[in-house]
């Protein structure tokens, strides 16, 4: 199948940067964080709205979004190649908000030769930073049939993560490594033996060997306690998670600290004071799902960084 013309639609564009600056007032001229930077729809929108004092940093490890993140002419902005867990490097209390938008862009998705789909044929790699570390097709080539069905079990939610890890395997053994997309793509759809509807068998084998090749789990952790550091005292956290294992990272971190917490070891000790306030949760509307079907999962986060 021939990959269509590269192109991506910012998902929650308006509500993200509105909940990012609605406590901008009196802070306009701090520093604001694009943790994601993706093809810059978010960056670019918070730049026609933040004030010429204003600073905007983004991170991004996909070396085309530093690419793309160059034609922004724009003295308020910088930005990383590095991920977001890297925000720790920033001095404590230093960013005035903080936006997270998680998952892959619709040109990784649709550009053949980065691997991410099941529905274009191209090599087996699935690193959003294509100048380190090691591709799909690489760990397939040597991983034992144990830590590849957990791995598709845990990230992927797959019932039949077993068979597919035994096929792997298997074909490992008898022609070879997968080296190919669509090689993974019809074997899955062999060992999987029920499908979800309008579901390809692929789906949740894909989802799962890209979360972990990026170690993207473990990343958001390590973002999401960076940014509890990094906001200042009334600074806003904003994150658009895509699938459940994200969502459920943020939502059970934006509930961890937005009560206090009491040490039972100690009694009588005060408790920790909340750090977070929760604000909202935003789904996309019937209209934006309707015009781009991408973003019919999307869940968006809200809170605040409280002055205590």
């Amino acid at each position: 199948m021939t990959a269509p013309a590269l192109q991506h639609i910012t998902v929650l564009l308006d509500e993200a940067v509105d909940a990012l600056l609605a406590d901008a007032t009196g802070r306009g001229d701090g520093l604001w964080i694009d943790a994601t930077f993706g093809r810059g729809g978010h960056s670019r929108r918070m730049l026609s709205r933040l004030p010429p004092g204003a600073r905007l940093l983004a991170f991004d490890k996909d070396p085309e979004a530093i690419q793309e993140a160059a034609r922004i002419q724009d003295a308020r902005f910088s930005i990383r190649h590095a991920g977001f867990r890297e925000l720790a490097d920033l001095s404590p209390q230093s960013a005035a908000g903080v936006l997270l938008d998680l998952g892959i862009s619709s040109p990784q998705i649709d550009s053949p030769e980065r691997g991410f789909s099941f529905r274009f044929d191209g090599p087996l790699d699935m690193r959003m930073d294509t100048t380190r570390g090691q591709s799909v097709a690489e760990w397939l080539a040597d991983a034992p049939v144990d830590q590849i069905s957990e791995v598709i079990r845990e990230y992927g939610e797959e019932r039949f993560a077993g068979p597919i890890a035994k096929a792997i395997v298997a074909r490992r053994q008898e022609r070879g490594p997968l080296v190919r997309t669509a090689e993974l793509a019809d074997l899955v759809a062999g060992a999987v033996k029920t499908r979800e509807a309008g579901q390809n068998p692929a789906t949740r084998t894909f989802q799962a060997l890209r979360i972990f090749i990026n170690a993207e789990l473990e990343e958001l952790q390590q973002a999401l306690e960076a940014c509890l550091q990094v906001l200042e005292p009334g600074g806003r956290l904003v994150v658009i998670s895509f699938h459940s294992l994200e969502d459920r990272i943020v939502k059970q971190f934006i509930a961890l600290h937005s009560r206090q917490v009491f040490d039972r070891r100690a009694p009588f000790a005060p408790p920790r004071a909340m750090q977070l306030e929760a604000l909202a949760r935003v789904r996309p509307s019937a209209a934006e799902v309707a015009a781009n079907p991408r973003s019919r999962s999307a869940i968006m986060r809200v809170a605040r960084r409280t002055e205590a």
